[in-house]
Formats: structure tokens, C-alpha cells, sequence
């Protein structure tokens, strides 16, 4: 009885954010209330608030589920033990245009975060979150930057600040341009190509380049 309990409780909980989703993709963040949310997911408010406390917490946690295919490949391109570092970077890369090219959902979460949310008081948690997830994301980047570098995949003098404020600028310019001009480019048939040019200006660069450290 406990875990059919649990059990309809995710359920619910998932019905909440797939709700959420579809009205704040038609209405704007701003423009939705929490009980609008509660109609289109045929729950009551209290339902909502049992799951929820505030209108920022069900968009982070909205938002948060189409990232997390990503952190396993971010933890690879970390680890000291993985021998293709450089390669899990690239793919955490081609993964993200490729996915968010052919997969509504994902498609649909960024418009709204980029495009639908408009940053008004009541959503000031999730500037912050969104905030510390950039930064959050530029150190991972650099950090698989630099095990590339202890693995002889890239230039040991390399910027990898530099690299990877310019690797995190491609992929969300990338997801920006797929909303805005979403005829211009095929994302998710070029995706490769664009990152593999990507990561060879960042290896052949000059302008990257920096002095080596002293022993």
C-alpha cells in the first residue's frame, strides 16, 4: 500500500510538470498561475503546494529534468580515470544540439526559459539558480578542458578559462538560434560538424595560447 502511495505520487507530481510545461510554453511564465497549472493537470491547488511550494520551484524542477541525461557525461569528462575526456565533452556537446533539434520537450523547456520567462520578482530564485548553473557548467567545462590536457588531447598552454567561456557561448548561442531561426540551421544533422570545429579551433588557436606554467 506504501508504494502504490509513492507510486501515485510521482505520478502526480510528473503530471504537475508535464501541466506546467504546456502552460507556460502557451502563456508565459509570468502569465501562469499556479492554479492554472492545477486545471490543465486536473489536480487540486493543494495538490499542487503538497508537491511545490512556489510557482520558481516547479519551473526549476521542470527545467532540471531535461538536463539530467547530461551529468553523467559532465562526471566522465571529470574523471581522472576516463581516457577520452576530450571526447565526452564533445559528445555532452553534439548530445545537447542533437537532442534538443528532435526532441519537443526539450525544445519546448528551453523556449520557455529563453524566450517565455520573463525574470519579475516573484521568479528571482530562478535567476540565481539559473546563475549558478552557468557557473557551475563553466567550471565542469574547464575542468574536462584541463583532464584533456593531462591526457595529450590538447595544447598544455591552452586558456582553458578562455575555452571554455567560448564552449559554453557556442552551445547556448546554438540553443538560442535554434528558437529564434529555427530554418536557418539543421542542428541536429550538422551538430557534429559544428562541434568538431569547435574543439579543433580551440586545439589550433594561437589566440588561446598561453605561457607555461613553471615547473
Amino acid at each position: 500500500m506504501v508504494r502504490r502511495t509513492k507510486e501515485e505520487a510521482q505520478e502526480t507530481r510528473t503530471s504537475i510538470l508535464d501541466a506546467a510545461e504546456r502552460v507556460f510554453f502557451e502563456k508565459g511564465v509570468s502569465r501562469t498561475s499556479l492554479a492554472d497549472i492545477a486545471q490543465a493537470a486536473g489536480v487540486t491547488r493543494g495538490a499542487i503546494y503538497w508537491h511545490f511550494a512556489h510557482k520558481s520551484d516547479l519551473f526549476t524542477e521542470m527545467f532540471d529534468r531535461v538536463l539530467l541525461p547530461l551529468d553523467e557525461l559532465k562526471a566522465a569528462s571529470q574523471d581522472p580515470n576516463e581516457p577520452d575526456p576530450l571526447g565526452r565533452l564533445m559528445e555532452i556537446c553534439m548530445v545537447c544540439l542533437r537532442d534538443t533539434a528532435n526532441d519537443p520537450r526539450r525544445r519546448r523547456v528551453f523556449d520557455i526559459l529563453f524566450l517565455k520567462c520573463e525574470l519579475v520578482e516573484e521568479m528571482g530564485p530562478v535567476m540565481v539558480r539559473y546563475q549558478a548553473n552557468m557557473r557551475e557548467g563553466l567550471l565542469k567545462i574547464e575542468s574536462g578542458l584541463r583532464n584533456a590536457i593531462s591526457k595529450g588531447q590538447m595544447p598544455v598552454d591552452l586558456d582553458t578559462r578562455i575555452a571554455a567561456a567560448m564552449v559554453h557561448a557556442f552551445v547556448s548561442g546554438s540553443l538560442r538560434d535554434m528558437l529564434f531561426l529555427p530554418d536557418a540551421t539543421d542542428f541536429a544533422a550538422h551538430a557534429t560538424q559544428m562541434v568538431e570545429a569547435l574543439f579543433d579551433s580551440l586545439r589550433l588557436s594561437l589566440a588561446l595560447r598561453k605561457g607555461v606554467p613553471a615547473a
